[in-house]
């Protein structure tokens, strides 16, 4: 019937539910919180007092390992640095030695008494009759290095910075030595910017033309430049 209070077991069974409030559950947590702390503030005091219960011949003995370890550290410290320092010295005079051959290297290059060999081209400049004078070659020569030519070579005479044309009654002399031709430079640098260079209108190429000689450039992947000057 509707209305009737549940008997037996099924009356006990609201009786046996638990009923929680939320300060309940408030105050559970916060207990278990508080028992964790009071097990790790345990913990940590018996570790701390692991020296304070210790002999004195066991502090003394305890002391000691430190220091030596410490010592140890020490020594390795400044073994560090040492090879730290050495390392340094040993770069800066690697890097000091490096610039200074590559500084004798370019110097050599310049006053012509180190061999050199790279890119370039290879004019050959044939005068059968004879009509190419000292000024022709001086302005070809200065074309190159106007051009970038960085090592030139005229048959087999090495250039230098105080190199020089003459003329004379057998023919030109270059720093006074003579010259038979076919006149052969061989010079190392940018091949496209050179040959542009002697060529342009009105240019080396067309005075020596003009001179009555053939002109022929030819761009080269190696060119070896083995003279050297003496002086």
């Amino acid at each position: 019937m509707t209305g009737e209070r549940p008997t037996g077991l099924r009356g006990l069974l609201p009786l046996l539910r638990p009923r929680v409030s939320l300060g309940q559950l408030t105050g559970g947590l916060l207990c278990l919180v508080l028992g964790f702390a009071a097990v790790a503030q345990i913990r940590s005091n018996e570790r701390d007092t692991t020296f304070a219960t210790a002999r004195q011949d066991e502090l003394v003995l305890i002391l000691s390992d430190l220091g030596q370890r410490s010592e140890r550290l020490r020594g390795d410290l400044r073994e560090l640095e040492e090879t730290k320092a050495r390392l340094e010295q040993d770069a800066q005079g690697r890097t000091a030695l490096e610039e200074a051959r590559r500084r004798a290297t370019a110097y050599g290059l310049l006053a012509g008494v180190l061999p050199a060999e790279g890119p370039g081209i290879e004019m050959v400049i044939t005068d059968p009759d004879g009509g190419v004078a000292a000024f022709g070659l001086l302005d070809a020569l200065q074309e190159l290095r106007d051009a970038g030519a960085e090592v030139i070579q005229v048959n087999d005479v090495r250039v230098g910075v105080d190199t020089y044309f003459l003329d004379d009654r057998n023919g030109v002399r270059v720093d006074g030595r003579p010259l038979t031709p076919p006149y052969r430079f061989l010079a190392i640098g940018d091949a496209h910017t050179m040959t542009t260079a002697l060529n342009i209108p009105g240019g080396v190429v067309r005075t020596l033309q003009d001179a009555g000689a053939t002109v022929s450039i030819a761009s080269r992947a190696k060119v070896t430049v083995d003279a050297i000057r003496s002086s």
